[in-house]
């Protein structure tokens, strides 16, 4: 593991690079893990690879991803079943229409929903705004966790 210590507009941030697998990284921010996707992956040994065969599985099974600040925890497809899953993550994706912080989830993976049910609470600039499922469905995914700082277009959750 490779630690370093950056600071961004006065705020102090400690990185852990755990390990690199091809185009994604796993590392630590603040003590906060995420698997981020590389533009420039370095050549193989540029960063040890101590967690390559666990990768993407941080935090009690799910797998974070940052693009820019704006993806995490998207659940890891654990165990089997007699009837095929559908993918992880399959169907439409849900995104955030403005930049905030959510404060609430109100769907679970698996969980089925119909058109305009309410997904997530996003609070931005003092206001809360509801995101609303865009067609019935089943929830695939849940890329957010309450408290997450999003970005606009940040993926919120797949319905298939």
């Amino acid at each position: 593991m490779t630690q370093y210590k950056f600071k961004i507009n006065g705020k102090e941030y400690e990185v852990a690079v755990n390990g690199i697998e091809g185009q994604n990284a796993s590392v630590t921010v603040n003590g906060i893990d995420y698997s981020v996707e590389l533009e420039n992956a370095p050549a193989v040994g540029g960063v040890p690879s101590e967690t390559a065969a666990t990768l993407g599985t941080l935090r009690g099974g799910t797998t974070n991803k940052v693009s820019g600040g704006v993806e995490r925890s998207e659940p890891v497809s654990e165990g089997s079943s007699s009837t095929a899953p559908k993918a992880v993550g399959a169907g439409k994706k849900i995104t955030s229409p403005l930049p905030g912080v959510i404060i609430d989830v109100c769907v679970k993976e698996g969980e089925a929903v119909k058109k305009g049910q309410k997904i997530a609470v996003i609070e931005a600039m003092k206001m809360e705004n509801d995101i609303l499922a865009e067609s019935d469905g089943t929830v695939t995914a849940i890329y957010v966790s309450k408290s997450d700082s999003v970005l606009e277009g940040a993926d919120i959750a797949s319905i298939a």
